[in-house]
């Protein structure tokens, strides 16, 4: 079955070591790798900072991969949507999609949002199937926005509101549930 569970001390070594990973980080936006003591800070303002909220993936129990929010404070009530999934075995397996529903969720319905909104590489297309599987809708495309490794790269603007969330729900759930990778 797949989880999401708060974040634990010891995430933050795993989390790391998946960072570290070229599957795993060609599709950062980040600028660079951070060091060591760069992402454990990083880590700690995650865990503590109102602003975010953060939860580890889980595929029986193991973790699997992390999904955030940020922008948890705005007015606006949205917030930017960012995950990944950094166990091999995760991928290609529903997991990436059961996440994204377990997070519609707690979004919408434990932090009340009206919009959560993504901004994936264009040519991720395994990140965009998951997200669009799920009711994100593509809301704009940026030619040459984020620099990886010095190359420009495009992003898809995706994003989905608490309203379209509602009308989707239940069937997203249910089908997830009868494929036996989320409770029902």
């Amino acid at each position: 079955m797949i989880d999401l569970r708060d974040l634990r001390d010891e995430d933050e070594g795993v989390l790391f070591q998946w960072r570290s990973e070229p599957e795993v980080d060609r599709w950062m936006s980040d600028a660079a790798f951070p060091s060591r003591d760069a992402h454990a800070a990083w880590f700690e303002i995650l865990r503590t900072d109102p602003d975010m909220r953060g939860w580890l993936i889980t595929r029986g129990g193991a973790a699997a991969g992390l999904l955030t929010l940020s922008g948890l404070q705005s007015h606006h009530r949205r917030a930017s949507w960012n995950w990944f999934l950094g166990s091999a075995e995760a991928r290609g397996r529903g997991v990436g999609r059961a996440a994204q529903v377990l997070g519609l969720d707690r979004a919408f319905g434990e932090l009340g949002l009206h919009k959560v909104f993504a901004e994936v590489m264009a040519d991720n297309d395994a990140a965009l199937k998951a997200q669009v599987s799920t009711g994100f809708r593509r809301e704009g495309y940026l030619r040459g926005h984020v620099l990886k490794n010095s190359t420009a790269r495009d992003v898809v603007l995706l994003g989905i509101l608490a309203s379209e969330w509602g009308r989707l729900r239940d069937a997203a759930r249910r089908s997830l549930a009868e494929a036996h990778l989320i409770a029902a």
